[in-house]
């Protein structure tokens, strides 16, 4: 009887200290996993880079041209990832509330650095990727890589996470070293705390500008300290995915001049959501005003396998990968560009001018975040207009006049001396502008015409019935059209005003005279939505219109058309009816010419 109570008490005993002990294990496996998240060891703890030490051992097979290739993924690191959950895991928003969207958290970032310092620095993210990326093999002898990552009062968490997803998401063997630029960062954060940080990881170093510099610079000065064989530029705010490396290094490999891009997906300044930019893959192009576009893969060239790299013309900005020796051979950037803006279309014509080639790689993404404005002001300026003048003089040849009639101010501007790059042109035995538009940039005047093509219509539209006419207040995305008495009939200048406007060679309506129309278009959802103005896309859609003999502004997608309340000053879609005069408008000039070839076709 007693041995009985005897065993009870010791069975009661080990449930009481079950009760006791279990809780506190969740506690430290609680504390564990925050601490490991959001302190100098987060590297080192789950999700961190130790557990991505090795590539899972894969068969290797040998391709009928003798190159061994192998499967780079860490499956058990992208395991790991798809358990995790928490704010921002797996990419996904965080929940803001209305206190949440503080003004202080953008005015020092750009960015809500307040979501960002609550998601962990080793946060997953969904693997977006064509499902064909996932059984691609890339060689078993790649080159390794420096990664530069320059940055100038980045944010803490930002700037971490950068660096951890790096760590994380590739081949230990390829990562020569990860280079930190600062240029002149006056944050105490990127002091002596960031150094202290980064002594627990061995292959990170810090390099420091003794003065501001500018951006250019600063990866000139990352690059310059390199040892890996290929430099690897990232931004300061980025996050690299899965298996993101290896697609990039194998086409180097196969062709050490090839500049290669990832595709560069989206992190939302304000929730850190993470997803594809509109249309995805696309090449990079450019208008001639020197503003960066996006422009669709055309016909010719798409492939039965969308995860097979395609040539670029020009590249996107901060996010590339250039074999070491090959970057030098090119001159590096030329340091005549100051601070920022222009830099690449000056490497992207260089490398396409002067024997290489430029791509992008479906299978290697590498999300960023567009910040919401530049937080941080240029000593000096901004020089984007001198750095863009000095691009077009050395590189574009008679191509340069193009730019000069959209822009005519940098006509007469002082870009400095450009004798040493016209000498690097001439010793590389560059090819002309004339042969990058049409080898490789060949599809762009689809979509950017040098000359302009002539409008169909401009100048203020007025309404039959009201005879007021249709004004934009505010020139930005969002803004509504309106209804207002006619500049004209005022007695003012018509042709700065908001009541100028272009249906153009794209079908579109946008604001400004033909020569001067500014990047905003006529856009409508849906019939009986307003129409507001939004970023001008290029891609028809929401902003195709067509103006008709019957005086309507013809909306296809929605089957309506532009109607007009005089009393609320509101311009809307409706349902057509060619009797009524609210839809009826006059464009100040037309040609018919073009108009004809517009509506061919069309009811």
């Amino acid at each position: 009887m007693r041995r009985r109570e005897k065993r009870l008490l010791q069975v009661a005993g080990l449930f009481v200290a079950a009760l006791l002990f279990l809780p506190n294990v969740g506690l430290w496996s609680l504390y564990r996993d925050r601490v490991f998240d959001s302190s100098p060891g987060s590297v080192d703890g789950p999700g961190g880079s130790s557990a991505a030490q090795g590539v899972n051992q894969r068969a290797v097979q040998v391709g009928a041209d003798g190159v061994r290739r192998m499967d780079w993924h860490d499956y058990d690191s992208i395991r790991r990832d798809a358990a995790r959950v928490g704010n921002g895991e797996q990419g996904k928003p965080f929940p803001l509330t209305e206190t949440d969207r503080v003004d202080q958290a953008y005015r020092e970032n750009g960015f809500n650095i307040y979501v960002s310092n609550r998601i962990s620095l080793n946060r997953s993210l969904p693997d977006i990727r064509h499902e064909n990326c996932k059984q691609k093999l890339y060689a078993e002898k790649l080159p390794n890589t420096s990664i530069i990552i320059p940055f100038h009062n980045e944010g803490w968490s930002s700037l971490l996470r950068t660096v951890h997803s790096v760590l994380n998401r590739s081949p230990p063997e390829l990562i020569a070293e990860i280079v930190l630029v600062d240029d002149f960062s006056d944050k105490e954060h990127l002091k002596a705390a960031l150094e202290e940080y980064m002594t627990r990881m061995s292959k990170v170093r810090i390099l420091r500008t003794k003065k501001r510099e500018g951006l250019i610079r600063t990866r000139l000065l990352g690059a310059s300290a390199a040892k890996g064989e290929v430099i690897t530029f990232l931004d300061s705010h980025c996050e690299a995915n899965v298996n993101w490396l290896p697609p990039l290094l194998d086409r180097i490999a196969q062709n050490r001049k090839t500049i290669v891009c990832p595709m560069i997906d989206v992190i939302d300044h304000d929730n850190f959501g993470y997803g594809t930019q509109a249309g995805d893959a696309m090449r990079g192009a450019f208008d001639w005003e020197m503003y960066y576009k996006r422009i669709p893969i055309p016909p010719e060239m798409k492939r039965d396998d969308p995860t097979e790299p395609f040539e670029s013309p020009v590249m996107a900005g901060g996010l590339f990968a250039v074999d070491r020796k090959w970057f030098w051979e090119l001159g590096g950037y030329d340091t005549g560009l100051e601070i920022w803006g222009g830099e690449q279309y000056e490497i992207s014509f260089k490398v396409w001018m002067c024997g290489g080639r430029m791509e992008d790689i479906p299978c290697s993404r590498v999300g960023h975040i567009y910040r919401k404005y530049v937080p941080y002001k240029v000593p000096g300026g901004i020089s984007l207009a001198k750095n863009l003048k000095r691009v077009a003089e050395v590189w574009m040849d008679e191509y340069a006049e193009y730019v000069y009639q959209r822009r005519p101010e940098y006509r007469h501007l002082s870009a400095g001396d450009m004798t040493a790059q016209k000498e690097l042109r001439n010793r590389l035995n560059c090819r002309s502008f004339r042969w990058f538009m049409q080898e490789v940039a060949w599809d762009l005047p689809r979509h950017y015409p040098p000359v302009e093509p002539p409008a169909a219509a401009w100048g203020e539209i007025r309404n039959v019935g009201s005879g007021m006419c249709m004004e934009i207040k505010h020139f930005v995305s969002g803004s509504p059209i309106r209804l207002e008495n006619c500049v004209k009939s005022r007695g003012e200048a018509g042709w700065s005003h908001g009541q100028v406007l272009t249906f153009g060679w794209r079908e579109d309506i946008r604001v400004g005279d033909p020569m001067h129309t500014r990047k905003v278009c006529f856009d409508a959802v849906s019939h009986s939505s307003p129409v507001t103005l939004y970023d001008c896309h290029g891609m028809k859609g929401n902003q195709l219109w067509r103006y008709r003999k019957d005086k309507s502004l013809f909306h296809p997608v929605s089957n309506s058309c532009i109607d007009s309340s005089p009393s609320d000053r509101r311009v809307f879609m409706n349902t057509c009816d060619a009797t009524s005069l609210s839809q009826q408008w006059l464009f100040e000039r037309t040609n018919a010419t073009v108009l004809e070839h517009f509506n061919r076709g069309t009811i």
